[in-house]
């Protein structure tokens, strides 16, 4: 399986998202794996960095990765609870790496002086410096020297590593992953960038790409195998040295890694997987980059990151990966599927919903765990009474917040009123079909209306407001007298286009 080097080798603009993390071995065993996200900023309209952060807030991102060390991002992150690497672009590693006062003054201006309210975890020096910027291999191991002795000068070497990002490329001979080994070539630069990994506690950094290992196999890869899709055992890929069997290009990569460092004699460094995703559209050469394949790849990921299934060769030891990437970046130059790897457009607006029940609610843009019913908008204000009415009577919604003085009264209008019984309800009764309609005027979406201290409930909350959600509300039956205001019977599917979007590994 021959490995693409990534395609952004510099990402000097770039923001990349990470979300909670596991180690690996004795040195983090004791941590929980993470799921995390790349920004790119070749966007026509960059949100700022206060958007950027809501939006993370809003998919329940806990790790996040500058790919610089941006300072109104890090202020923007700053008491935001997400945790941050931070990166030194490709083209500032020569200085640093040929000076330890550059690399002081870098982590002065750019950890020092963000640290401890801006949650900042690791340095990512350079991006896939071996392949992308040759030349610079040779100072990369001072550079993360530098970087590091400057932390420990500032006491803060225990918070944050320090490490650098690989191409998958650097192995060669990646299947069987037994025999995979990296190119002897970088041996001087490898052996001592693990030595100092492995002393310092820090951990491998690897771009895996799955999306390109198939769409170089020319049909060699199966594309099920390259989206975690469940494969008949006679179908699997069996290395026949370790008679360890694969089920997806993505553990068959990690692993050969593994060998790769073992083989060198290192068998206690972690890896972290910097960079994987699917393109969710592409031009006529690359009919694999869909939505369907985007979302299938993604979702499948981040339940076997999430769920410690670990790889063949260390089962049960989560790999921590990073998805590429938040925003989809219309000014990329290249094909098609180079503006297309993201889960979200400039605006916030999902451009697929990923399917994640059963991974807990990392993603938020996955309806099935984060909907809400709310009021349309210029309907009747008498249907909208109606329908209120109804909720807070027969339909056993508390609606006691909407009271005078209480966290949800203001504004004081129907439709606000109304949003809230509405969405109660519809919590309340496990989003089932038909249970926001109230006659036309309830809509589903997937924007919190919560506001200030009126917050409303999400799918499994039980206190609301500071009051228990009656989970016994039963709606009318259609005999009812009231039935023609409940709302049943007539669910309206939430927009086509979120549910179409899919997940992808670069």
């Amino acid at each position: 399986m021959a490995i693409l080097p990534m395609k952004h080798p510099s990402m000097a603009a770039s923001i990349f998202v990470l979300l909670g993390a596991a180690v690996f071995f004795l040195a983090s065993a004791d941590e929980n794996p993470f799921i995390g996200i790349n920004i790119g900023t070749d966007i026509s309209n960059v949100p700022n960095p206060t958007q950027v952060v809501a939006l993370l807030k809003s998919q329940n991102i806990g790790h996040v990765r500058l790919f610089d060390a941006d300072s109104a991002m890090l202020l923007a992150l700053a008491n935001s609870g997400i945790q941050v690497i931070v990166s030194i672009p490709n083209d500032q590693l020569l200085g640093i790496g040929q000076s330890n006062s550059t690399a002081a003054n870098w982590v002065a201006r750019n950890i020092v002086a963000h640290v401890p309210a801006t949650n900042i975890t690791a340095v990512a020096v350079g991006s896939e410096v071996l392949s992308a910027i040759p030349n610079a291999a040779p100072v990369l191991v001072s550079a993360m020297k530098f970087i590091h002795a400057a932390l420990v000068a500032a006491n803060l070497d225990s918070q944050i590593k320090v490490s650098t990002p690989h191409s998958s490329s650097i192995i060669l001979d990646s299947f069987p992953p037994s025999q995979a080994f990296f190119n002897k070539t970088w041996d001087p630069v490898m052996v001592p960038l693990l030595k100092f990994l492995q002393s310092t506690g820090s951990y491998l950094m690897l771009n895996v790409y799955p999306y390109y290992d198939y769409m170089q196999s020319n049909g060699v890869i199966p594309l099920d195998y390259a989206l975690f899709r469940p494969l008949p055992p006679n179908k699997e890929a069996v290395d026949a040295n370790t008679l360890l069997h694969y089920t997806n290009v993505f553990d068959a990569v990690v692993d050969a890694a593994y060998f790769s460092m073992s083989y060198l004699n290192f068998t206690n460094v972690p890896v972290i997987v910097t960079e994987t995703g699917w393109p969710s559209k592409g031009d006529l050469s690359e009919p694999d980059a869909t939505i369907d394949n985007a979302d299938t790849y993604n979702s499948n990921l981040i339940r076997h990151v999430l769920n410690n299934t670990g790889t063949p060769k260390h089962p049960g030891i989560a790999v921590s990966t990073f998805i590429y990437e938040l925003y989809n970046e219309d000014l990329r130059p290249g094909s098609i599927s180079e503006k297309n790897w993201g889960l979200f457009d400039a605006s916030g607006a999902p451009v697929y919903t990923l399917h994640l029940t059963g991974s807990g609610t990392v993603f938020a843009n996955d309806t099935t765990n984060q909907t809400y019913c709310v009021a349309e908008d210029g309907v009747d204000q008498k249907l909208l009474q109606a329908g209120l009415d109804w909720a807070c009577g027969p339909g056993k919604v508390d609606c006691s917040p909407l009271l005078q003085g209480q966290p949800c009264y203001e504004p004081d209008t129907v439709a606000a009123h109304a949003t809230y019984a509405f969405d109660t309800y519809y919590h309340q009764t496990g989003m089932a079909p038909g249970s926001c309609y109230f006659n036309g005027v309830a809509t589903i979406t997937t924007t919190n209306p919560s506001h200030g201290s009126c917050i409303f409930p999400v799918s499994g909350s039980g206190d609301v407001n500071g009051t228990a959600a009656n989970s016994t509300a039963q709606a009318p039956s259609l005999n009812s007298t009231t039935s023609s205001l409940a709302p049943l019977q007539h669910y309206q599917a939430f927009p086509v286009i979120l549910d179409q979007a899919k997940h992808w590994t670069m």
